[in-house]
């Protein structure tokens, strides 16, 4: 019976990295093939003969450092300001114990609710007002308020389970509000911050939606606008397309294979202490 439940465990750990990884996989085999091998239908062939050329060609035809510089200022951008703003959100609402905490906690808790495509209108006009529109600006402003109800209920999950006995000896040393969130609370919350850190730079990274809809200058595009380098009314570059693709996905997979363990223990920290 033991033997059995071991089986079923390994057998779905097999499916999971057969339908996680084979994407991935068949990606990677689709950038190396030319247009008569990816239309012939062959998805499971390997390439008769590695087209590596489809990645240089990528590089130069889809503006790859062009985009790749936009994506990396908006994404990194972003991060800081989510990082900054969601910690302090979280100090207030979990050490604090005011009145009205619970209420400001509910209010970012319904804003992971709100799909981004209903706040594309409000949002385009709002900005076109303030004359932000096609600017970088009119994407970290949204992306900042996406990201941060998940990031403060991350970071307050674990705030709440730091010992109030740290901040009684820091006051009784002297030190004030800001001393103790700075010289305290942020250096035990690295795991956490770690997480939100990763989990923005994935979210925002392979963002298109708001990209499309408030930016449409050409050196203020990101990753995602690179694809349509490849394609033209008479014709398309599959495997350029692919190269391109996998291309944009290196710097996401790259960090998340650096610091997975930190996002498990992150989540993990947050759950236990929250």
């Amino acid at each position: 019976m033991v033997n059995f439940r071991k089986g079923l465990v390994y057998l779905l750990i097999a499916v999971l990295c057969v339908t996680q990884l084979y994407p991935l996989l068949w990606l990677v085999l689709y950038s190396l093939k030319n247009n008569e091998e990816i239309l012939s239908g062959s998805f499971f062939a390997l390439p008769k003969t590695p087209q590596w050329h489809n990645y240089s060609e990528a590089f130069h035809s889809g503006h790859y450092t062009q985009y790749l510089t936009n994506s990396v200022i908006v994404t990194l951008s972003t991060m800081v300001c989510v990082i900054l703003f969601s910690a302090m959100v979280a100090f207030a609402i979990t050490r604090f114990r005011f009145k009205y905490g619970n209420i400001v906690m509910l209010v970012f808790l319904l804003g992971m609710m709100i799909p981004m495509q209903a706040t594309l209108l409000p949002l385009m006009i709002i900005f076109k007002n303030a004359h932000i529109l096609n600017t970088r600006w009119s994407l970290i402003l949204p992306y900042i308020a996406f990201s941060s109800p998940i990031a403060v209920f991350i970071l307050s999950g674990f705030m709440r389970g730091i010992p109030n006995e740290i901040e009684e000896s820091a006051v009784i040393d002297g030190a004030n509000t800001y001393r103790i969130f700075w010289s305290i609370i942020v250096p035990i919350s690295i795991p956490p911050v770690m997480t939100v850190c990763i989990l923005t730079f994935i979210n925002i990274w392979n963002e298109y939606i708001m990209a499309a809809t408030f930016i449409s200058k050409e050196a203020l595009k990101t990753l995602p606008f690179g694809v349509y380098s490849f394609v033209s009314q008479y014709s398309t570059n599959y495997g350029d397309i692919g190269a391109f693709l996998i291309m944009g996905a290196a710097p996401v997979i790259l960090l998340y294979f650096l610091l997975s363990d930190k996002i498990t223990k992150g989540m993990a920290d947050g759950a236990v202490k929250g």
